[in-house]
């Protein structure tokens, strides 16, 4: 069986960034700003439409129905958490669960 990553826990850490938690406890910050577009993702570029996301069928949602694929997420978390150039520097550091 090939897992299935989804996001559990969601929180806004400033800007476009969000800090996610997946089914495997992987703990990340992103930042979504390159993911911001097309016309789907138009209304995100404002940040206070931006901060209305919510979690729907274990991915990041917004009330426009944008979305990003749970495993796409997954593996950018999983890079961020590789390579400590793209690690952030602001207090929502990554954190190692266990």
């Amino acid at each position: 069986m090939t897992f299935l990553p989804f996001v559990i826990r969601a929180e806004h850490r400033g800007g476009f960034r969000i800090h996610l938690v997946f089914n495997d406890n992987l703990e990340s910050t992103l930042d979504f700003e390159p993911w911001l577009e097309g016309p789907v993702f138009e209304p995100l570029k404002k940040l206070n439409y931006f901060r209305r996301f919510f979690i729907d069928g274990g991915t990041v949602v917004w009330p426009n129905g944008a979305d990003i694929a749970p495993e796409t997420l997954y593996e950018a978390a999983q890079a961020t958490r590789s390579n400590k150039a793209l690690q952030p520097s602001a207090p929502g550091k990554m954190r190692r669960r266990g």
